[in-house]
């Protein structure tokens, strides 16, 4: 068992409860900011707490963003007929580096998932049926990842849809069930924009 100073202990706890992370990497992660100079640090510690002030929601869609509209939503240049469904803003990310979507999203936040206590309620789903309600969306594309959760996701926004008269497709072939948008190559990700199925 290592014996660390308190200051050094709490690192590498707070580094451990990081995704991904286990008790050896923390430790490295530890070291090697104790091994930065005092600047590097403060500059590290000020982007943290920058962005968990300065980062909010898209009024619009849901995603991150610095203020105001997010800067797809914003766009002149996209398609503001066509939304398309994402449980996460990483699957934002993942989406725009297909180059092939060209309308609007809409971040959940997540996914129905009963064992782990997520509900309707706990999701951003209001915001996307107030948006549809509008009128001026044609088509709902649910891009919810291809697991359980997300095929419940889909299909419950599906049937929350219906009486607004809006095409809901979903993405379709190329994406493997239980994968993840977020580690989904360009060429998957295009196949799967493409042949994308009514629900």
């Amino acid at each position: 068992m290592e014996h660390f100073p308190a200051p050094l202990e709490e690192l590498v706890e707070q580094f451990a409860k990081l995704p991904g992370v286990g008790r050896k990497s923390a430790q490295r992660l530890a070291f090697h900011m104790l091994g930065q100079p005092q600047e590097a640090c403060e500059r590290f510690a000020r982007a943290l707490v920058n962005a968990k002030t300065q980062v909010t929601c898209c009024p619009s869609c849901q995603n991150f963003t610095a203020g105001g509209l997010c800067p797809i939503c914003a766009s002149q240049k996209r398609d503001h007929s066509v939304i398309c469904v994402v449980a996460d803003p990483r699957d934002v990310a993942a989406m725009e580096r297909a180059r092939e979507f060209r309308g609007l999203y809409h971040v959940l936040h997540g996914v129905l998932s009963p064992m782990q206590h997520v509900g309707p309620d706990d999701l951003a789903i209001q915001p996307l049926l107030s948006r549809v309600a509008k009128g001026d969306i044609s088509e709902v594309i649910m891009a919810t990842n291809p697991d359980t959760e997300g095929e419940a996701t889909a299909l419950y926004l599906a049937r929350l849809l219906k009486p607004f008269d809006v095409k809901v497709t979903r993405l379709a072939y190329g994406i493997p069930m239980g994968g993840h948008l977020e580690f989904a190559d360009d060429a998957t990700l295009m196949r799967a924009l493409e042949g994308r199925l009514e629900l």
